[in-house]
């Protein structure tokens, strides 16, 4: 016959060992942060997204609906009590001490110039989250789009431009897109710099890799660079690919779909 006591310890072990098991509470702090917690996290385990998740710009817009919208400070999070928070940029300068005070772990996704990066990214917040199969999921989804846009262009030469006129180059995330599709990137330097309007219309490259174009950068931009009547006229039919948004925002494992959208242009 099994004692009460003995019933009752049992018990205890298992109650401790469900609670152990469970994912931790989670709460992200910015757009970029917002999609690895609504790709990673279990959805009862999400107390709250940035304002920005359903923007149009948000890759994971359809899945933040009905979630709760909270505002990236100290006081938002402690009003809820996350276990962990997920950020990109949210948030000034002193939460993350402030948040680890209070015993709020803080998960920060690294800025991403390569795809080897961006592995490391997602990794490192499905590990935290206690998802390593799901981080690793996406690692695999990631890799098999690479692998279908390897070399498509075939080394063509092409320009990153956006509708405030700015490009960037080697190591950048951007480049690593172009490269993942086959194309050489004409631009030099890492850093974001602005191209004379008159270049681009003059001596416009081969092939332009348009993005920003599809959402409130146009709107924000309407008497910029990219809504130049001359500019427009040269980015028709030299336009590989306008890259979206939703892609371009976050170093995440997204970032390969435009490397995919890029091969899908290149020429037969």
């Amino acid at each position: 016959m099994i004692r009460a006591p003995a019933v009752t310890a049992a018990l205890a072990v298992l109650a401790f060992a469900g609670e152990a098991a469970a994912a931790p509470t989670v709460m992200s702090l910015d757009s970029c942060a917002d999609q690895y917690v609504l790709a990673l996290a279990p959805r009862d385990t999400i107390v709250g997204l940035s304002a920005r998740a359903d923007d149009p710009d948000s890759y994971l817009r359809a899945r933040a609906i009905g979630l709760p919208v909270r505002r990236a400070t100290a006081e938002s999070v402690l009003a809820v009590g996350p276990d962990i928070v997920v950020r990109y940029w949210g948030g000034d300068a002193r939460l993350e001490s402030t948040l680890a005070r209070r015993g709020v772990r803080t998960v920060k996704i690294e800025e991403a110039t390569d795809f080897n990066a961006v592995r490391a990214n997602v990794r490192t917040v499905s590990a935290a989250l206690g998802q390593p199969a799901a981080g690793e999921a996406l690692v695999a989804r990631m890799d098999a789009k690479l692998a279908r846009a390897d070399g498509a262009w075939k080394g063509a030469p092409a320009l990153y431009f956006t509708p405030t006129g700015f490009t960037t180059g080697p190591g950048s995330l951007v480049d690593a897109m172009m490269r993942g599709a086959g194309l050489t990137n004409l631009a030099t330097g890492s850093t974001w710099k602005p191209i004379p309007l008159e270049r681009l219309v003059m001596t416009p490259p081969r092939a332009f890799v348009l993005g920003f174009f599809d959402t409130f950068a146009v709107a924000m931009q309407r008497w910029g660079p990219g809504r130049h009547a001359a500019l427009r006229k040269r980015l028709a039919g030299r336009t590989a690919a306008s890259l979206p948004s939703a892609i371009l925002g976050c170093p995440a494992w997204f970032a390969a779909d435009g490397a995919e959208l890029l091969a899908r242009a290149a020429p037969r």
